[in-house]
């Protein structure tokens, strides 16, 4: 068996974040008299850091670093408090971690969402399936596209980078496996297209998360 392990993405991935993160973002810029932007615009702002978020969001005349560092304060008091009203998995996620369980295929999540609330996350929203190793932004590792902490999940699951795939929605996820060797994935169902997965790497193109498994089975590529 090629693969031996599932380096998961989390937003956009294992679950839908979109409207969560969209209300809290919206909320910081109505409080400092900013316009606010629609989910669809969210879908392009996501996936590099919540400190790319801010900048992202804010007019481009209003990206002062002392506005940025305020606004992103208020994001994290803001997610914080509301980063699983309307957070769900997606539709076919838990079947696929409950086979890939089965399988005694190994999994792990590496995100660009801070640390503490990753975790949190993960451990609210996959209560009794429970994933060995997960790190977000700011756990001394340096953000995707950068292949260090992906690479450090590798070592902590003790498998090699070949034999690990890695699964995300967006160009940024796609780098990051390639550039640690691995095998990277692409999630249509998530907030970014299939041109840009393709664009950036893509190996396969998965519909639907059981999809995975036809990798696995050595049946999809793209």
């Amino acid at each position: 068996m090629r693969f031996k392990g599932v380096i998961f993405d989390l937003d956009g991935t294992l679950v839908n974040s979109l409207e969560d993160i969209a209300d809290s973002m919206n909320n910081v810029l109505r409080e400092y008299g900013f316009p606010t932007h629609g989910l669809t615009e969210y879908k392009a702002f996501v996936g590099r850091g919540m400190r790319n978020l801010v900048v992202r969001s804010l007019p481009e005349d209003a990206r002062d670093e002392a506005r940025i560092a305020l606004c992103r304060d208020s994001l994290l008091k803001e997610y914080g408090a509301n980063y699983v009203r309307k957070t769900r998995p997606y539709e076919g996620i838990i079947d696929l971690i409950d086979e890939l369980d089965r399988r005694k295929i190994e999994r792990a999540v590496f995100s660009n969402k801070i640390d503490h609330l990753t975790k949190k996350m993960v451990e609210t929203l996959f209560s009794g399936r429970p994933f060995p190793v997960v790190v977000g932004a700011g756990a001394g590792m340096p953000e995707k596209p950068d292949p260090a902490g992906v690479l450090s999940v590798a070592r902590q699951l003790g498998i090699e980078p070949g034999h690990l795939i890695y699964l995300g929605d967006s160009d940024v996820d796609m780098e990051t496996a390639r550039n640690a060797g691995m095998y990277p994935a692409g999630a249509l169902w998530g907030f970014r297209t299939r041109e840009e997965l393709v664009a950036h790497g893509a190996g396969s193109l998965l519909e639907h998360p059981l999809d995975l498994l036809k990798i696995i089975d050595g049946e999809s590529r793209t």
